[in-house]
């Protein structure tokens, strides 16, 4: 039977999630919610649903199996934490986008609210919810990367100063850490799901001249190098359209070990992989695929997919604990930089408990 979901914010995001559920057959969309009537209403007839402008009269009116939260607010994610908290209390699972919270408290009790309440909580993490990172993925659970050497992760906006104009979006101006925020999820969930976690971080972060002359605040070009608990290293590179990207586009992720190195190439639409033994020529598997829209019914399938199967908690896949793990990240970032470069070590993760009826022998 299909899980029965309601999906609470209306703008560009809320309309795509909304359309992924409508063509996949493990979801029912029931309903769609939004303070703004106006978009709810227009969703609601374009899929046949019920429209609510407040998630209270929708789970008081509807069986929802899912509540799929994808309001945004400053930086991205100040109001996630309501809608979330509403939702977890009625005994709902959710998915939540990116970043999880603004907020890393808010984060904190939303992750601990899930597994108190025994609900799904997943977070739309859908950068490794590709073809090219499942082939990755192949490649490491196969033993053809070896041991982890380092990893490379650049993502951002490629452009230039010509192009830059200052943000009279009331989600970013003024918030000089907006773009760490709701940007850095990405890249270090990326990191976190091929190489493990993170265990030290140091940051290193700027703004050009363009934006310090128009007295833009966003700290928008940050350099981090990482620590993995696999004794691996890495280093991330992420900017905000300060300048134009080179090789590998606006999205490149190079995984190096003993045995060999891939290299994913804008998200979706290719990988290659060198064998350490250069008699080998490289692997080079491209998708075909270049629209990076096509990320967001692979993940939430995927949600849909794990509760449907009823997976342990512990082994949803991009959970709310994994967004919580690259939002700390995030924190020890800000941290870093605040204090001169100094490396940081993340705050710990809640520990994973397991169910006893589940864990194996």
């Amino acid at each position: 039977m299909a899980l029965r979901v309601g999906v609470v914010g209306m703008r560009g995001i809320g309309a795509n999630h909304a359309e992924c559920h409508m063509k996949d057959p493990l979801a029912e969309l029931v309903a769609v919610c939004d303070v703004v009537k106006e978009r709810a209403d227009a969703e609601a007839e374009k899929h046949g649903v019920r429209a609510y402008e407040t998630l209270e009269e929708m789970l008081r009116n509807e069986d929802l199996d899912i509540v799929d939260v994808t309001t945004g607010g400053y930086e991205n994610g100040s109001w996630h934490y309501e809608p979330v908290m509403e939702a977890i209390d009625a005994g709902k699972h959710v998915l939540v986008e990116k970043p999880i919270s603004n907020n890393i408290n808010e984060a904190r009790e939303m992750v601990a609210a899930a597994a108190d309440s025994k609900v799904y909580l997943g977070c739309n993490l859908n950068h490794f919810f590709t073809p090219p990172a499942e082939k990755a993925m192949e490649y490491v659970r196969n033993g053809m990367v070896g041991e982890q050497v380092y990893c490379l992760h650049k993502m951002g906006f490629s452009s230039g100063e010509d192009a830059y104009a200052p943000t009279e979006s009331s989600r970013f101006k003024g918030f000089p850490y907006a773009h760490l925020k709701a940007f850095l999820t990405h890249p270090f969930s990326v990191m976190r799901h091929f190489c493990g976690d993170i265990t030290h971080i140091q940051a290193f972060v700027n703004r050009p001249g363009v934006r310090r002359r128009a007295s833009d605040v966003m700290l928008s070009i940050v350099g981090i190098h990482v620590k993995f608990a696999n004794e691996s290293m890495g280093y991330l590179l992420s900017q905000r359209g300060d300048a134009a990207f080179g090789l590998g586009g606006w999205w490149s992720f190079e995984l190096a070990g003993t045995k060999g190195t891939f290299c994913i190439e804008n998200c979706i639409e290719k990988v290659t992989y060198w064998p350490a033994t250069k008699s080998d020529e490289p692997e080079v598997t491209d998708t075909g695929i270049t629209d990076f829209n096509e990320t967001f019914p692979r993940r939430i399938h995927a949600f849909l997919e794990d509760v449907t199967n009823g997976v342990p908690r512990e082994s949803l896949r991009a959970s709310g604990r994994d967004a919580l793990a690259v939002l700390e990240y995030t924190w020890a970032v800000m941290e870093s930089y605040e204090e001169g470069g100094v490396v940081v070590r993340p705050a710990p993760l809640p520990p994973v408990h397991g169910d006893p009826r589940l864990l194996l022998e």
